[in-house]
């Protein structure tokens, strides 16, 4: 018998034994042998991720002739400095955790919604119609407003629900392209003097907007600049996760919800109806980006005009990727991505091109989701290991 008989196979990869090779998880040299080392979902992972989008940022923003330490301190003094940058990281926070719930709802029952921007957009216009032009009484409008919001916010949803469901068109594709037919009905809105287009005045040239809504139709502000002070909106949102996080986990809905996600199949054999609670998931998203609007009009913007969703509907819907469809999970992460939002705001007054703050931006978010995307790859890859 020869010296190798005993011997156990090598990898082709690294030489060693297979099973040698299974135990060191790939402990090579180089990034591939470090990731390998790091468990997914630890702490020492996060921070590998988060130092190198830091390192890739910084070189970015060194390249464009700008100091990173003055970048950071921008950053920190428009959303975390004092009690004005506070309540505006907050302000910012609450419109992208509505989004965010209405998206985690949708990927429970198994379904992909991206059209939160033109959901989003589509119910700040409804409101600002129900702001502006509903007679009644003062208590009663600011109501009617949030609502309609999200009423139609739903109704623009609900094109995609009925498409998957009656002809089985592709809800990512649908619900993608309203937000573009979203975009064009609001232009032609506020550019309509007969529609929502800004009352005339003598001498002045009109602008593609529409009034400012009254103070009845307002969300009111808790405190007063320059010292800490937020939105209601904040309230309302904070209401609906933990409304949603509860039902969820502990109600028949969320439990049906779940096992439509999970397994279509047998969720109709027990009695699922997949089109009205799949629809009405899509429909209840919708109602989410819908009320975001209402909040984000009603709250600090107060006009409807071109570009008014400033891609608060796209950033929702990344804390929902971030906080892996966890409601309560989603509260932290919609607070890192609004102080990115005003810190990033006050970076561009400073003189930091905007483009450069998006870099940075996605730079975070990466680093954000990496672990996640890891230990999913790495989960994947165990079975066919074995």
């Amino acid at each position: 018998m020869n010296g190798t008989a005993n011997r156990l196979p090598e990898t082709a990869e690294t030489g060693l034994p297979a099973g040698a090779a299974r135990e060191a998880g790939g402990s090579g040299t180089g990034l591939a042998g470090l990731l390998a080392r790091l468990r997914p979902g630890t702490p020492l992972l996060y921070l590998a991720s988060f130092g190198v989008a830091l390192a890739a940022a910084t070189a970015l923003v060194t390249l464009g002739g700008h100091s990173m330490a003055d970048t950071l301190l921008a950053l920190y003094q428009g959303s975390l400095e004092g009690g004005a940058s506070i309540g505006q990281t907050i302000d910012e926070a609450a419109p992208l955790l509505l989004v965010a719930v209405g998206a985690i709802v949708c990927a429970r029952a198994g379904i992909f919604n991206i059209g939160q921007e033109g959901q989003l957009i589509v119910g700040a216009m409804a409101g600002a119609a129900i702001g502006l032009f509903l007679p009644g009484p003062g208590w009663l409008i600011l109501p009617l407003t949030l609502a309609g919001a999200a009423a139609a916010g739903a109704l623009w949803a609900g094109v995609p629900a009925v498409l998957f469901y009656w002809r089985r068109v592709d809800v990512v594709i649908s619900t993608l392209l309203m937000v573009f037919v979203a975009m064009q009905l609001v232009s032609f809105a506020v550019n309509r003097d007969y529609l929502l287009q800004e009352t005339a005045v003598k001498g002045q040239i009109l602008s593609p907007q529409s009034d400012l809504l009254p103070e009845m139709a307002r969300l009111p502000r808790l405190g007063e600049y320059p010292d800490f002070n937020l939105g209601a909106g904040v309230l309302i949102a904070l209401l609906l996760t933990g409304a949603v996080a509860f039902l969820l986990k502990y109600g028949r809905w969320g439990f049906r919800l779940r096992m439509l996600g999970l397994n279509p199949v047998a969720a109709r054999r027990t009695g699922v109806r997949a089109a009205a609670l799949g629809g009405g998931a899509l429909l209840l998203s919708g109602a989410c980006a819908g009320l975001a609007g209402g909040v984000m009009l009603s709250g600090n913007v107060y006009r409807i005009q071109a570009g008014f969703a400033d891609n608060v509907g796209w950033e929702g819907l990344l804390v929902a990727l971030v906080a892996r469809n966890h409601p309560l999970l989603a509260i932290p992460v919609a607070v890192f991505f609004g102080a990115l939002r005003a810190g990033g705001g006050f970076l561009a007054s400073t003189g930091v091109p905007r483009y450069l703050v998006s870099v940075v931006t996605a730079l975070l978010v990466l680093a954000a989701v990496f672990p996640a995307a890891y230990a999913e790859v790495r989960a994947r890859r165990r079975p066919s290991e074995g």
